[in-house]
């Protein structure tokens, strides 16, 4: 079998020192306002106009052929749904003010959808090469299981970030508990703009979720609680980060994002201690 062209799976023939690498410097506060970062929310959609979401940069749907039944994604004017994107949307705004916001629809009106149309969605927005998708929404059922994983890894390969909503139940659900992506579960800390590191995966890290103001439907808002509502946090620091660092990978990112929890102790370097010895 012949190996895909531009793998690389050994150093046979190179050397390391063939293989120089500009390190970028990872900081301990996230910085930067999202400027220059696309960030795609994969949804219900985004209501166009909303005053605490501003411009879209695009917005798109799933849509099945009602002959053929074959899923297309195309430009989309309608909107949100149901409201839950528009409040995805609105978080990552308010985290990150100056980052491209963009939309692709695969929930209908009272949040129904399927794993086809999950699917179709998200590889599309990966394939778009995003910096950033914001997905809060998973699926239990494990048909599924082997193309999102397939789409998540090609994310990770290809530095588009996906951050996954960790499901509000204990119960299995994807992709979210794939380690190619950045996972996201809730926590009832008081500060909006505290985030926390899991030392016990598969969830990752933990951010503001519970009674959250979020932007709904008509210009409105309303307070709301879930997992999914910490998951934008964590899209909008990925988006503050990435302004920064554009070239930073989703490795890299999580690294940046375990330095910055609130419960993680960064030790200062030691200082040298002083020697007798003028050599020295």
């Amino acid at each position: 079998m012949t190996a895909p062209a531009g793998l690389t799976w050994s150093l046979r023939e190179r050397r390391g020192d063939g293989l120089p690498v500009l390190a970028d410097p990872v900081e301990e506060h996230p910085g930067g306002t999202g400027r220059g970062v696309r960030v795609c929310v994969v949804d219900s959609g985004i209501e166009p106009g909303h005053p605490l979401i501003g411009p879209l940069n695009g917005s798109w749907a799933v849509v099945r052929d009602p002959v053929t039944r074959e899923l297309t994604v195309r430009p989309d004017t309608v909107g949100d749904a149901c409201g839950h994107g528009t409040a995805c949307a609105g978080i990552i705004r308010r985290t990150a003010p100056d980052c491209e916001l963009y939309s692709v629809r695969v929930l209908g009106e009272r949040f129904t959808g399927t794993g086809d149309m999950l699917i179709a969605g998200l590889r599309w927005a990966v394939r778009q090469g995003f910096d950033v998708i914001n997905l809060s929404l998973s699926t239990t059922r494990t048909r599924f299981l082997e193309e999102l994983h397939a789409i998540a890894d090609d994310a990770y390969f290809a530095r588009t970030a996906i951050v996954a909503s960790a499901h509000n139940t204990p119960v299995e659900s994807f992709p979210w508990r794939f380690s190619s992506v950045i996972s996201v579960g809730s926590h009832q800390e008081a500060d909006p703009d505290l985030h926390l590191y899991n030392p016990a995966p598969p969830v990752e890290f933990f951010a503001p979720g519970q009674d959250v103001r979020v932007p709904w439907l008509g210009g409105a808002t309303i307070r709301t609680t879930g997992n999914s509502f910490a998951t934008p946090y964590v899209a909008g620091l990925c988006a503050r980060i990435l302004s920064r660092r554009p070239r930073l990978t989703t490795f890299q990112l999580k690294s940046a994002l375990y330095l910055t929890a609130a419960n993680v102790q960064v030790p200062s370097t030691p200082t040298p201690e002083a020697s007798d010895d003028p050599q020295h």
